[in-house]
This record gives C-alpha cells, structure tokens and sequence, in this order.
C-alpha cells in the first residue's frame, strides 16, 4: 500500500512543477499581448555615422549549405568599408575548398577565411578567435543553416545608438517547415519560444537569451560578460546571463526574421535537442544561484528560474509517465480513493494554459485565419505525444547537465532540403547510429499499448487519453530513430 502512495506522490510532485511551469508561461502570454514594438527607423546606408560591423559565420564541415550562406552574407546591405566578414572555418572536409573557390566572385567584400589549427572549444571557441581578430564595434552571427534579410543590418544597427544595449535578437524563420510532419513541429515549437516567450519576457525586461544565430551583439558587452566560454552546450544561453547579469540590455525584433533550415530526421533533431537540453540544464547549474540571489525584482527572477530550469520539463514529464502506471493500478484496484484522482483535475489547468501559449504563437503568425487554426487542432497533440516521446531521450540530457557529465559539442547536420524533391539519404554528415533511448522508446510504446488496452478492458478510463498519447509518442519518436539510419552516407 505505502508504496502506491510513494508513486502518487512523485506523480504529484512532478505534475506541480508543470503546473508552476504552465503559470509562468501563462504571465509570458499575458505580457506577450502587451508586447510593444521594438522598431526603430532603418539605418540609410548612406549614413556616415553607422558604426563597423564584423559579421561572423562559424563553419564546420558544411559543404551542402555554406554556398547558400555566403551568397546571403554578401547581399546584405551596408556600406562595404564598414563591413567585415568571417568566415570561423573549423571544417576538417572540401568546406573549405568550397569557401576558398567562393571568395573570389566577391572581391569588393573584405571576407577573412579564418581556420584554427585546433577547434579548442568548438564553436564557442571558433567565436572566441574570431572576436580577437575583429574590427568590428558591432558583432553579427550566423550559422551555416541561416539565410538573413539583406536588410537585418539596417534594422538592427540603429538600436545600438543606446549604449546601454548589448544584444539584439531576431526571429528564426523556417526554410523547410513544411519538409515533413517532423519539421512542422519544430516550427510549431520554435514559434512558440520567439513568439510568447521571447516577446513575453523582453516586454517586462526580464531575461532573454541569443539564440545562438540571427543576432547581433556589441563587442564590448561579450568582452565585459567575460566573453565565449566552452564550459556549456549552450554558449549562447551561458553569454547572455553572463551579460544581463552584468547590467546590459537585451532586445528582441520579431519582425526582422532570419529564416534556416529545420533538421529533417530524427538522428539529427535529437542530436539537437540534446545539445539543447543539456546545455540548458549546464547553464542552470551555472547561473540560477546567482541570479535568485541577484539585485533583480522578483518577476524578473521567476522568470529567469522558469527559463532556466525549462529543460526539467523532459525530467518531470518521464516520471509523471512512469508513475502514472502504478497510479492508475491503484484506482484500478480501490487502493488510492477516487477524491485524489478528482483533485488532480486541477493539473488541467496547466494543460489549458501550455494550449494557450501555442495557440496564440501559432495563430498570430497564421494571421487567425481559419486554415492555421485547423492546422493547430491537429498539431497540438501531436506535438504534444512526440515531445512526450522524446522525454526519455531529452531526461537524458538534462541528468547529465545537472549532473556535470561531460560530453563532446556534436552539431546538428545541415542537408539543404527545403522542398519534397530533395530527400536526405546520402549526406555525408548523416549521423547513423541508433542510440540506446531508442530501444527503450520501443519498449515504452508497446507497454503503454498494453496499458490503454487493458484500460478499455477494464473500463478503466480516466487515464486512457494521457497513456495513449505516450504510446503514440514513444512509438513514433521511436520508430522515426530507426528509420532514421537511412542509405549509407556516400562521400
């Protein structure tokens, strides 16, 4: 008996902390609607006083998209005696044969290949030398995936006329977001974060963070924070508590957008989220400490422990699901009193809240029309089950960030797909090993089948929506690992 109360009890351990979660994003959505705009005139690009700006491209074996981002970086607009380009090429393949044959078509440009002997540090490492080797006053970053506006300097320059600002982010479009089921989820995620919740926390100057690319940081400021340190996955989370701890001013322009490819396979979104997960959960470890005992008001600290501890979603989600079992065979049996399953009603509420939040994020970018909400009522769940799949994979993760396990920083291929013509078996960056969560996906999917089977056998059906929503999700992140594998990767 005492051991079903202990499975309840983390059940409603973990189900409170979505909850807490769910209210924070519900402030996020409150503050999202009283968001005001950040637009500033365009700069002229005949302006004399505009200040230099180095625009930075970290490159790493990237020989399927570092074309198409060279071709970008060179139409943006700005005056050229005012503009440094980088390309930080750590690439150990023909990437940099490419690069090198690609320089000469643009010889009114100053782009500096740069190659480290070592890549110390990954990425944080490659903008770590590329930033001693500036000139610029202002810094630009994008990865190899991106392809800016020509026009995302003139928009977002003129901000740092306030010399208190040290960090402008833009909004990440999405190249390929309708590749496939996979990448429609990820913009449905992704539009969430730089919808509610970036437009959500700038509007009350909490917290926000560079998202790694599409923005544009003052020098000064990554050299007053400390500069890049490699000690995360997420260097860009790790910069930009470094920076507004130190007093500095972000903002956020969700009007300037910076389209990029989403990943189009499982391998390669997990190898992602991972990255994602542990580094948010790093980053946790690293600064929550200080920023709750910080100079902040208390919204800005709440926030910034709903940001921070974001990752534990996965954490808390994996043992709502494993508790649930022995949960439900408790009611089953007459072990755990019916008041305690109708009192954990009050946890849908967080569920309606986390529906709000993607609603609005969706349906404003969808302009309200009729066709983008249809398209929500299906995507939700579905997003819903799949991230409930990738819970075992992600809890992972953040075990390990919180932990301090250490891993190597593995990005995220890139293959240049954008449209159905173009398909991803063969790439040579293809990542074509299965890992262990994947067998244990397997296995959940099935067990949970068994579970909703045995719940319309019984006529147990309180939880039957919530475990066939894990089947569904542990059976298609699942099986989407395996598939995954593909054609062997030709040269």
């Amino acid at each position: 008996m005492m051991w079903i109360y202990l499975f309840l009890g983390i059940y409603g351990l973990a189900m409170t902390f979505i909850l807490l979660y769910s209210f924070a994003q519900a402030n996020l959505l409150w503050h999202f609607f009283r968001f005001k705009k950040n637009e500033v005139p365009e700069a002229s690009i005949f302006d004399p006083t505009l200040p230099k700006v180095t625009v930075q491209l970290p490159v790493f074996n990237e020989k399927y998209v570092v074309q198409r981002l060279i071709d970008a970086v060179c139409r943006l607009e700005y005056p050229s005696d005012k503009l440094e380009i980088q390309i930080l090429d750590d690439s150990t393949d023909e990437t940099s044969d490419l690069i090198r044959a690609a320089l000469p078509n643009y010889p009114a440009l100053p782009i500096h290949h740069l190659q480290r002997e070592e890549r110390t540090g990954f990425k944080a490492g490659a903008l770590k030398a590329g930033l001693a080797a500036s000139s610029g006053e202002l810094l630009a970053i994008f990865d190899a995936d991106f392809v800016p506006d020509p026009k995302f300097l003139l928009k977002t320059v003129p901000h740092f006329t306030d010399k208190e600002i040290g960090m402008v982010q833009s909004r990440w479009g999405h190249l390929n977001e309708n590749y496939s089921l996979f990448t429609r989820l990820q913009a449905f995620a992704l539009d969430a974060h730089f919808m509610v919740e970036q437009m959500g926390r700038n509007a009350q100057h909490a917290f926000i963070n560079f998202n790694g690319t599409g923005g544009i940081w003052r020098k000064s400021c990554i050299l007053d924070a400390g500069d890049w340190e490699a000690d995360t996955l997420t260097e860009d989370l790790d910069l930009s508590y470094r920076a507004q701890q130190k007093g500095w001013k972000f903002l956020y322009r969700p009007d300037v957008v910076s389209p990029a490819e989403l990943p189009p396979v499982m391998s390669a979104i997990k190898s992602q989220q991972f990255r994602w997960t542990k580094g948010g959960a790093e980053c946790a470890v690293k600064h929550l400490k200080q920023v709750v005992k910080g100079p902040f008001p208390l919204a800005v600290k709440i926030h910034a422990t709903a940001h921070l501890l974001n990752s534990l979603l996965f954490l808390a989600i994996l043992l709502v699901s494993l508790s649930s079992l022995p949960v439900w065979w408790g009611f089953y049996q007459g072990l755990i009193p019916a008041e305690f399953f109708k009192a954990a009603a009050l946890f849908l509420v967080g569920f309606v809240l986390i529906a709000a939040v993607y609603f609005f994020a969706n349906l404003q970018l969808a302009g309200y029309s009729r066709k983008g909400f249809l398209r929500y009522l299906w995507e939700l769940p579905v997003f819903l089950s799949v991230s409930m799949g990738l819970s075992v994979h992600n809890g992972q993760a953040v075990w390990e960030g919180l932990t301090g396990i250490k891993s190597p920083f593995i990005r995220t291929p890139k293959y240049n797909v954008t449209g159905k013509e173009k398909g991803w078996f063969g790439n040579a960056y293809h990542l074509q090993n299965v890992p262990l969560t994947a067998y244990v996906e397997g296995v959940l999917a099935l067990f949970f089948l068994l579970v909703v089977g045995l719940s319309v056998y019984t006529g147990t059906y309180e939880m039957i929506l919530f475990h066939a929503m894990l089947a569904s999700g542990f059976g298609m992140v699942s099986l989407a690992s395996f598939r995954s594998i593909g054609r062997p990767a030709s040269g």
